[in-house]
């Protein structure tokens, strides 16, 4: 199960996550210090710690590497929440309790991914729930995705 990422480590996976496309270092350090001073090593650093944990891949670039992202920020919060639950002596009470903090909006969604699970429509043909389709194609989009395993590498020479 993955570790929740550190506070940097979630920045500069966002920023991945968002542009959805492989990035540089010097690209994620721009975007970064819109909101902090930062140093250069420092992004680097830590992007190269998120290719150790399997979390990004590279790929060499003249003399830069480009990191993509593993998974998808979907497939991380699930991990996440499974993990958590996991952990509960009651998984049902805390289901209960989850489920009691949720707006209106999350449950909605909530309704759709059980919808969607579950294989449902609507019955006599009836209009979809707003959002239910869009759910649906972003899901399908995404397809299906896997959240790295701690300690996973790019295979040989991976981490150098």
């Amino acid at each position: 199960m993955p570790r929740q990422l550190g506070d940097l480590e979630d920045a500069v996976m966002t920023r991945v996550w968002q542009w959805n496309r492989p990035v540089t270092v010097r690209e994620v350090l721009e975007d970064l210090q819109k909101e902090r001073s930062i140093a250069y090593t420092t992004v680097m650093t830590v992007m190269d710690n998120l290719h150790q944990k399997g979390w990004v891949r590279r790929e060499v670039d003249g003399r830069a590497y480009r990191y993509t992202a593993v998974s998808t920020r979907a497939a991380y919060a699930a991990a996440l929440m499974n993990e958590a639950w996991s952990k509960s002596d009651n998984p049902a009470s805390a289901l209960v309790a989850f489920f009691g903090m949720m707006s209106p909006e999350q449950r909605t969604a909530l309704e759709d991914a059980v919808r969607m699970v579950q294989g449902d429509r609507p019955e006599d043909g009836g209009p979809e729930e707003a959002g239910t389709e869009d759910t649906r194609a972003e899901v399908r989009a995404e397809g299906p995705a896997e959240v790295p395993d701690e300690g996973a590498d790019d295979g040989p020479g991976a981490g150098r």
